[in-house]
């Protein structure tokens, strides 16, 4: 005979709404990403129909109210973990995701302080534009010296993410720019 400590009790009613809450503000923390970093998480069709959905929606109203519990119904169908984590990442929470960021950061501050840096980072990444990264790395140095603002500056932390990322496409921001 089982006892009753064997058998887990169903959930009350007032953890299954909180859990619901929960579901349906990570639905609206979807709702509020930027498109960029929402086309970067995996998301079933349906559900990404109905963020998408939401999004659309300026007034913020009770069809938006409606609409972002729908979110939060179509949520209970999926494993909200990797979605938490993906938001997590896109949050900069993610202690692996701000270990890459400051790697990045400490690799640009060596490339500024010493241009030999660049033949490293060629030999790891040989598919790197050594003419753009020298080009940005003296237009970095000159703004640093005049007080201009960190623009070529940033674009070498961007091109240095691209290439981390196996990505080497040049941004369009950056058009201009001789490659």
């Amino acid at each position: 005979m089982s006892t009753p400590e064997e058998v887990p009790a169903p959930p009350s009613k007032t953890q299954r709404k909180r859990a619901m809450e929960e579901l349906q503000a990570l639905g609206e923390e979807l709702v509020e990403l930027a498109a960029d970093r929402l086309k970067k998480i995996a998301l079933p069709e349906g559900l990404l129909a109905a963020v998408r959905e939401a999004r659309r929606m300026s007034r913020h109203d009770d069809a938006r109210r409606r609409q972002l519990q729908y979110i939060g119904r179509l949520m209970r169908d999926v494993d909200p973990a990797p979605i938490r984590h993906a938001l997590a990442v896109v949050r900069g929470e993610s202690a692996e995701e701000t270990g890459k960021l400051h790697r990045l950061e400490r690799l640009r501050a060596e490339l500024l302080a010493d241009e030999k840096v660049i033949y490293s980072i060629a030999s790891t990444s040989p598919s790197i534009d050594l003419q753009r990264l020298r080009s940005l790395r003296r237009a970095a140095l000159l703004e640093q010296a005049q007080g201009k603002p960190p623009r070529s500056y940033r674009a070498i932390f961007q091109l240095l993410k691209e290439l981390q990322e196996g990505d080497t496409t040049v941004d369009d921001n950056d058009e201009h720019e001789p490659r």
